[in-house]
């Protein structure tokens, strides 16, 4: 292409509503699996006062997230934040960091869907099918950002529509001795011997909220950026707080939690204890509990292909990945990147399959790692801005600064040390990783192709 020809760019075309579907889309398959592996360690009582923390966190970060994604709305999100404060290494941090965040969640997500198809389906394999939903959703995103969010604004409102329909459903049911028996990590009072259990469950009660900060990456799509992504996040992450509490609460006095506690589909399991296996209940929410993991599972497609296309753009990953499509105007080939990632992590058993969790327990956790390590990143970003770069226009400025973000930052350090510590294979896996890559980044790193917002954000 001829140098003075301009080149395609990403359409700027998204609505405050569309969104707030991406914020909730995003974040809503936690709803319906991974948090429940909490109770293994924590026990109901003691993952309640976890998720409480964890909902704190994601409630102050969001608020202060909001400030640099209004002031710097870009397509890289956090890498772009930490590298407008830290220059380069603190680019690629916070760009490695969103990048396995994004790429592991989907494998995670996808194993789910297979595992609630395989409901239906007994002889479906569910890898199969986690394959399938890849390449399913991989075109839609490739289709046009258009297509995909409205695509994704309707299933999450099917989505929050099912998971009320579970809650109407069980809470005849419902008892809170269910949810106490044995809740403090197989206790039915508290003592000293939970406390561990309860930091245990960091990752499963992080996967409540995780991957919200993803509207971030579809910034330079919106229309009006500075007006829309406050009221995005800010609705999203409190629709997402009381959706998260009914699911958790209805599911514990169902019947028996210690049954829902490490299986990827809990809510069809918590369901068939009020109404029995041949239920129309049951089966409607396995039909319609797809829509949630198809909701995020799409949304943070979204997400990891504009992460990969900014790295791309700021001379990180290979160039070809952050071309745009000259028709469809998608990074088609940021989107297939991160498939290939995602597939390959679903038929790693041998990779991720160690220290006594199961392979979707594993690939949470994985992408966990890189979402507190980009929160922490993020944070010291606003710090360090604030002081750098005061002049900076602020659409939205963090409220009870420095607090929230102080917060913010603190819990995610204490969640970090502790997932370290109970997650060291994982963690290892993780940090390995991102010293292979800065080092491979320092050897090859090239002039930034597209340091020219003129062309991306236009």
């Amino acid at each position: 292409m001829d140098s003075s020809t301009p080149r395609p760019a990403l359409d700027k075309s998204l609505s405050t509503l569309q969104l707030w579907g991406i914020a909730v889309g995003l974040v809503i398959s936690g709803e319906y699996f991974g948090w429940s592996y909490g109770w293994a360690s924590a026990g109901t009582m003691g993952f309640l006062i976890t998720a409480a923390f964890i909902a704190l966190m994601y409630a102050t970060f969001i608020f202060s997230f909001t400030e640099l994604t209004t002031s710097i709305p870009h397509a890289g999100g956090p890498f772009e934040y930490s590298r407008r404060a830290f220059g380069p290494t603190g680019g690629y941090v916070a760009g490695f960091a969103t990048l396995v965040e994004f790429v592991f969640a989907p494998p995670a997500i996808a194993l789910a869907i297979g595992a609630y198809l395989n409901v239906q389906f007994p002889a479906l394999d569910p890898k199969l099918a986690a394959v399938g939903a890849y390449a399913v959703f991989m075109a839609l995103n490739i289709a046009g950002v258009q297509i995909a969010a409205t695509f994704e604004l309707v299933i999450t409102l099917v989505a929050i529509f099912e998971l009320l329909v579970f809650m109407g459903v069980v809470a005849p049911g419902f008892s809170i001795a269910n949810f106490a028996k044995g809740g403090w990590a197989g206790q039915d009072s508290f003592s000293t011997a939970a406390i561990p259990g309860m930091f245990a469950a960091i990752p499963f009660a992080i996967w409540f909220f995780l991957a919200i900060e993803g509207v971030a990456m579809a910034a330079e799509e919106a229309k009006d950026p500075k007006r829309s992504i406050p009221i995005a996040y800010i609705a999203g992450i409190l629709t997402l707080l009381v959706l998260a509490a009914g699911v958790m609460l209805f599911a514990g006095g169902a019947g028996d939690w210690t049954k829902l506690s490490n299986i990827n589909d809990p809510l069809p399991q918590a369901m068939k204890l009020i109404v029995g296996e041949q239920s129309g209940w049951l089966h409607m929410l396995v039909w319609l509990g797809l829509f949630g993991l198809i909701a995020s599972f799409h949304g943070i497609i979204l997400g990891y292909s504009r992460q990969i296309f900014a790295l791309a753009r700021a001379g990180m990953l290979p160039s070809v990945l952050c071309q745009v499509h000259p028709r469809l105007h998608t990074p088609h080939w940021a989107v297939l990147a991160g498939g290939v990632i995602g597939i390959a992590a679903i038929f790693s058993d041998e990779v991720f399959s160690f220290g006594g969790q199961t392979l979707t327990a594993n690939i949470v956790t994985m992408s966990v790692f890189g979402a507190i390590v980009m929160y922490i990143v993020s944070m010291a970003s606003l710090f360090k801005l604030r002081r750098s770069e005061p002049d900076m226009v602020r659409p939205f400025r963090a409220p009870l600064y420095p607090w929230f973000p102080a917060f913010a930052l603190l819990a995610a350090v204490v969640c970090l040390l502790t997932m370290v510590y109970y997650n060291p294979l994982v963690a290892g896996l993780f940090f390995g990783l991102g010293v292979l890559g800065y080092v491979t980044f320092r050897l090859t790193s090239r002039q930034p192709e597209a340091t020219r917002p003129a062309q991306s954000v236009a």
